[in-house]
């Protein structure tokens, strides 16, 4: 059930134009960021087929692809953490879409458990170098 989208059409049209012409990268994907619609947090970093970017405006749920598993993914439907889409936005030149979301389940979207994916923070020195992790709420 892959969903033809229009070829993207001039820079113009793209950038300015009401057609919506998702371009894909070389593998077939665009970047979606999920965001909580109530508070806008951060959710999680994602891709989409044409195939899953057409179930997604089709049923109204997040729908992605797994890069490691090579296969779509229905965000929730084994764990319960249902990514209801309350609006959807694209970049200006079409290839990254932003995804405001309600969450089922227990409001988590992160498979570590976590709210979400983006849970620590890159600390650089630059004396040293060096690049660490910490806990992003530290």
């Amino acid at each position: 059930m892959t969903r033809a989208f229009p070829e993207p059409g001039s820079r113009a049209e793209v950038e300015e134009g009401a057609t919506f012409t998702p371009r894909f990268d070389a593998n077939g994907l665009v970047s979606c960021i999920a965001v909580d619609a109530a508070d806008g947090q951060v959710l999680m970093l994602a891709h989409m087929n044409a195939e899953s970017l057409a179930r997604t405006l089709e049923t109204g749920e997040a729908w992605y692809w797994s890069r490691s598993r090579g296969e779509l993914w229905h965000k929730g439907a084994t764990s319960g953490q249902v990514q209801r889409v309350v609006e959807m936005r694209v970049d200006c030149d079409q290839d990254a879409v932003l995804i405001r979301v309600d969450v089922g389940g227990d409001g988590g979207c992160c498979h570590t458990g976590r709210r979400a994916c983006f849970y620590r923070r890159v600390d650089h020195d630059p004396a040293t170098g060096q690049a660490t992790l910490r806990p992003a709420d530290a």
